[in-house]
């Protein structure tokens, strides 16, 4: 019965630190969004922008393409027929933070 109890002392502090570690990467994510995607997408990801689509759920692979190099993944159908959207190299080393927030 200890064993047990230890047991599942063990694993709540594993998913603690596993769940800590998710929401810094994503608090640092939502910093990058704001300071980066707002001016075209919404502030809440989930709602369209003024510009560009809903972005909330996106994979990270959209991610990078979009971001690093303006372009859709092979076979990806965009939500929105514009050609707006810039490469933005200056959070290329933050793709894994927004993917973070924006899962």
């Amino acid at each position: 019965m200890r064993w047990v109890a230890l047991s599942a002392l063990f694993a709540l502090v594993g998913c603690s630190q596993q769940s800590t570690a998710n929401s810094e990467a994503a608090e640092r994510g939502r910093l990058t969004y704001m300071a980066n995607c707002i001016a075209c997408h919404n502030a809440d990801p989930a709602k369209p922008g003024t510009l560009g689509p809903a972005v909330k759920g996106s994979s990270r692979e959209l991610i990078e393409a979009r971001v690093l190099r303006a372009a859709y993944p092979r076979g990806y159908t965009p939500k929105r027929d514009t050609k707006q959207m810039v490469p933005q190299p200056q959070v290329a080393d933050k793709l894994d933070d927004l993917a973070a927030y924006l899962r």
